[in-house]
C-alpha cells in the first residue's frame, strides 16, 4: 500500500469540511495526543483530528477523563498541531473549564485555539445551548457531544448506551435541535442506537453528525486511535475495529480505516452499532 503524502491535498477547512457533507462523502476523524502520531494520521489522509481528553484514560492512565485539566488540554494539543499539517484539529474542554459560565467557556477556547485547535468540544445538552451560541457568536467554532458523555460517567451510572427508550431517544433528539440551532456546526454521537443517531442527523440536515458507536446514518466516525490499533489492553467496546489485525504498518491501518468509513464498511450495522 503507497502510504506517500498526498502532494495535492490542501489543509481541511470548516468550509471543506461543509461540501464534503453536502456531497455525502463521509467524514473521518481519529484521536492523536502528540505530535508523532499527529502527523502518522494526517499523512494517512484522516479528515479530522480529536485530541481527546480521553488522554486522560490512554495517556495519564486515569479511569476516566474527569481528572483531566485545561492546562493539559493545552499542552496536548500545542503538541498535536506541530505534528499536523492538513487535518482539521478539534481540542476538548475538559471537565470543569466550562461549567461555571459562559465567560469561562470562552477563557478556556481561546486557551486551546491558541494552542492550536481549529474547534472546540463540549459535552452535554440543555444547558450547553447557551454556551454553544455564546462562543460560536464570537468566533469559536463548536463540536456539541451527546449520548454517552464521559466526562458525566458518574451521574449516568456508567459506560451506558443512551436513547434505548424513547423518552431518552427524544430527550436526545431535542437537546441536539437545540445546539444545532445555537450554532454547532459538528456533534459527536457516542453510544447510541443507530435509529437514534439517524434521526438526529435527518433533524438537523446542516450539521455534521460524527458517530461512535452510533451506527452509520451520521456524516462521519471517530474512533480512539490506540483502540483502533488494538494498543489499548482490556475489553474493547462492540463498536470498535481493529483495523491492525491485517498486518502491516500502523500507517496501513489508518489508511484502512480512513477507506472503509469512506466506502461505507466501517461500521457495519450488524457488528459494531445498536
Amino acid at each position: 500500500m503507497n502510504t506517500a503524502v498526498e502532494p495535492s491535498r490542501k489543509p481541511i477547512t470548516l468550509h471543506r469540511l461543509r461540501e464534503m457533507h453536502a456531497k455525502g462523502e463521509k467524514i473521518t476523524m481519529l484521536t492523536a495526543y502528540d505530535a508523532t502520531f499527529a502527523r502518522v494520521v494526517d499523512e494517512a489522509g484522516v479528515d479530522c483530528i480529536l485530541v481527546g481528553d480521553s488522554l486522560g484514560m490512554i495517556v495519564q492512565g486515569h479511569a476516566s477523563t474527569v481528572p483531566v485539566s485545561i492546562d493539559e488540554m493545552v499542552y496536548h494539543t500545542r503538541c498535536v498541531a506541530r505534528g499536523n499539517r492538513h487535518a482539521w484539529v478539534v481540542g476538548d474542554l475538559p471537565f470543569g473549564s466550562y461549567q461555571e459560565n459562559r465567560e469561562q467557556a470562552l477563557r478556556a477556547s481561546v486557551a486551546l485555539m491558541q494552542a492550536g485547535a481549529h474547534m472546540v468540544k463540549l459535552e452535554g445538552g440543555g444547558w450547553t445551548a447557551e454556551t454553544v451560541h455564546f462562543l460560536t457568536e464570537r468566533g469559536v467554532p463548536v463540536c456539541a457531544h451527546l449520548g454517552l458523555t464521559p466526562q458525566s460517567v458518574h451521574a449516568l451510572g456508567g459506560y451506558r448506551i443512551q436513547g434505548r427508550d424513547e423518552a431518552g431517544a427524544q430527550t436526545l433528539r431535542k437537546h441536539a435541535k437545540a445546539l444545532a440551532d445555537a450554532g454547532a456546526a459538528m456533534m459527536v454521537l457516542e453510544l447510541m442506537p443507530s435509529n437514534v443517531a439517524r434521526d438526529v442527523q435527518a433533524d438537523n440536515p446542516g450539521v455534521m453528525t460524527i458517530g461512535i458507536g452510533a451506527g452509520q446514518g451520521t456524516a462521519g466516525q471517530v474512533l480512539v486511535l490506540h483502540d483502533m490499533l488494538n494498543i489499548t489492553r482490556g475489553k474493547l467496546p462492540r463498536f470498535v475495529r481493529n483495523f491492525a489485525a491485517e498486518g502491516g504498518s500502523v500507517d496501513e491501518a489508518i489508511r484502512r480505516y480512513v477507506a472503509a468509513v469512506k466506502d461505507g464498511s466501517f461500521p457495519d450495522e450488524s457488528v459494531h452499532a445498536y
